[in-house]
């Protein structure tokens, strides 16, 4: 049904669109993109503000910094949705189409942003991969975590066997990334480039307010530099390197300093892991003396609490910011906030 729902939304965009025609006077011509991936459009008229729609929480973050108080700016998913479950309806394909811009992150985030992408090509609508240019990683499957844990060639075969099973369920599911990892903006030096790529986008559509554009992404890109700064401190000379994690989401953190993240299921929050790579994980956790098991805010936590009692371990949260809470918002924290909380819960977890 969901399937269904989602075609007849994006049948509804299609005729918008067709209905629309050249009515959208804040852009005058479709967009290209050229060899290092910003956005090439024809210029807004000076006195428009733009109106940017844009996937999730951290492409909100980063596009609201750059462009401050010269656009509106509003996230498409909710504050408190999963991103990965979440598909536009009619409503969401009607306020995209009447919008200069939508900016998303790419990498395979966004599952129903490619049919998005094909009904709004030849209108005025301004599309932005915030990722784009960016070094995209093969995602950490299930089997592929058992490397860190797991010697035996017969293990191996039994765990690939049941990924085979799975293969058909997974094919049919409406959120897979498509074998990529597309959580580059949990690497501080990744969220810098992905500012830079919307600051070029905003600079070609509002040409007269580059430079604003500039000054607020150059503060914005130092704070993420003093961020990146801190991880590099903070994690330089920890106990351990290792750590376990219920959502296969920290690939490109840890990469960045120095650490091994070994998941418990794969790239997507829902997926639940087999029976026997639960075992592994416990018989992991137990090897290398771990003490806590990091699950993520929007998702349940049973998965690590299960594994944190098998082993007594405790089990703590290791944010993917890919949403607010109701407890972020009522704290006012923003992505910088929640990188630092998700530092100091890696400190404590990699000095036990």
């Amino acid at each position: 049904m969901k399937f269904r729902i989602h075609h007849l939304a994006i049948l509804s965009l299609s005729a918008l669109l067709i209905a629309a025609g050249c009515g959208n006077n804040a852009v005058n011509s479709s967009t290209t993109t050229n060899a290092s991936g910003a956005a090439e459009a024809t210029a807004l008229p000076e006195s428009s503000k733009l109106n940017i729609k844009v996937s999730f929480y951290p492409i909100y973050e980063f596009t609201k910094n750059v462009a401050g108080d010269l656009a509106d700016v509003e996230a498409l998913i909710p504050a408190g949705i999963e991103p990965h479950d979440w598909e536009p309806t009619a409503k969401d394909m009607a306020e995209i189409s009447d919008a200069d811009m939508l900016i998303y992150n790419g990498a395979g985030m966004e599952g129903w942003v490619d049919q998005v992408l094909e009904s709004v090509s030849g209108t005025p609508l301004i599309t932005v991969e915030a990722s784009k240019g960016l070094d995209i990683m093969e995602g950490t499957e299930e089997e592929e975590a058992d490397h860190h844990h797991e010697e035996g060639e017969h293990a191996h075969e039994e765990e690939e066997h049941a990924h085979e099973e799975g293969e058909h369920a997974h094919e049919e599911h409406s959120h897979d990334h498509g074998g990529l990892d597309p959580h580059v903006w949990l690497n501080p030096t990744l969220a810098i480039q992905e500012v830079r790529n919307i600051e070029a986008a905003l600079a070609a559509a509002a040409p007269e307010h580059a430079e604003d554009f500039k000054t607020n992404a150059d503060a914005y890109v130092a704070k993420l530099e003093q961020l990146d700064q801190e991880f590099k401190d903070g994690l330089k000379d920890t106990k351990r390197k290792d750590f376990i994690t219920q959502h296969a989401a920290f690939g490109y953190l840890a990469k960045q300093y120095g650490l091994t993240q070994v998941p418990i299921a794969g790239l997507s929050p829902e997926q639940e892991p087999s029976a026997a790579n639960m075992s592994k994980i416990v018989e992991f956790a137990k090897e290398h003396k771990v003490k806590t098991i990091f699950f993520e805010t929007l998702v349940s936590s049973s998965v690590a609490d299960t594994i944190a009692k098998e082993i007594g371990a405790k089990a703590a949260v290791l944010n993917p910011i890919e949403g607010l809470t109701e407890e972020d918002r009522s704290k006012n924290l923003d992505y910088l906030g929640i990188m630092r909380q998700n530092l100091e819960a890696l400190k404590s977890a990699l000095n036990e």
